[in-house]
């Protein structure tokens, strides 16, 4: 039976992958014709810090048909998200337990709209802060063409960078929440964590100063963020086991006068 059980959950798990690629697949061929148009979209940043009538190279022979495609892709995934994360919810929810579920879905919900504010983040202000700012101080000798495979790694890498920082106040309430660390533990380590914020940027980012402070700061404040955010989620815990202490007492109560109540008729 054990065996039978773990078969329909692999069974399970494969028809939800195959619906989970099939949905990015659909999306991939509706985007498919405007694949040169998403590239643009995603390059409009840089061709705005050239100078006029600049434009960007490929080296490779099927460079410019593979790069486009490969922006209709992630696009696509981007997209077809939330059906994806649907998928992974409807296999580890019959799994969980009633409060578990309460905590995992608004957790998944809320970090996979912080990924795609970071997404954004990074491409509606730091682009245009960086691109401009590297543009700049180029040599007057030279004439700036990137090539657009180097480009599109650029831009993914920041995207993950991104991304990712503005997971932090996910991770500090499930810190918390867990009982890893308490909220005045993490404020203890509050320097360690502005200093790693720092040399993170400097790892992750291009070797500007300006690139680091866009990643660096927002990552202290979204570490401000989830301290907050876990201060509130512990508090509502607090009253909500009050709540529930108070009912629990209430209900002895009521056991204890219909006993009462009984002992009364019998005499």
């Amino acid at each position: 039976m054990a065996e039978d059980t773990f078969i329909s959950h692999l069974m399970e798990l494969r028809d939800r992958l195959l619906r989970a690629i099939l949905s990015i697949g659909i999306v991939f061929v509706f985007l498919f014709p405007w694949a040169a148009d998403l590239y643009d979209l995603l390059a409009h940043p840089m061709m705005r810090a050239l100078p006029e009538g600049s434009k960007m190279i490929a080296t490779g022979v099927v460079t410019p048909f593979l790069i486009p495609v490969k922006v209709a892709l992630l696009v696509a995934f981007v997209v077809a998200l939330p059906y994806v994360l649907y998928q992974a919810w409807g296999f580890v929810a019959p799994g969980l337990y009633s409060h578990e579920r309460r905590l995992v879905l608004p957790l998944v919900v809320t970090s996979t709209l912080l990924f795609v504010l970071g997404i954004a983040f990074c491409y509606f202000f730091v682009f245009g802060v960086v691109f401009q700012f590297v543009n700049s101080i180029a040599p007057k000798s030279i004439e700036v063409a990137p090539d657009i495979e180097n480009y599109l790694n650029f831009v993914i890498s920041l995207f993950l960078a991104f991304g990712v920082t503005f997971e932090v106040p996910i991770v500090v309430i499930v810190l918390v929440r867990a009982g890893v660390l308490s909220i005045e533990q993490l404020e203890q380590v509050r320097p360690y964590f502005i200093v790693g914020a720092f040399v993170i940027a400097a790892i992750v980012t291009p070797p500007d100063v300006i690139s680091q402070l866009l990643l660096a700061f927002p990552m202290w404040i979204l570490f401000e963020l989830g301290l907050f955010a876990a201060r509130f989620v512990r508090k509502r815990e607090a009253e909500a086991g009050d709540d529930y202490r108070a009912l629990t007492d209430g209900e002895m109560e009521r056991e204890l006068d219909d006993v009462e109540a009984q002992e009364k008729g019998r005499k």
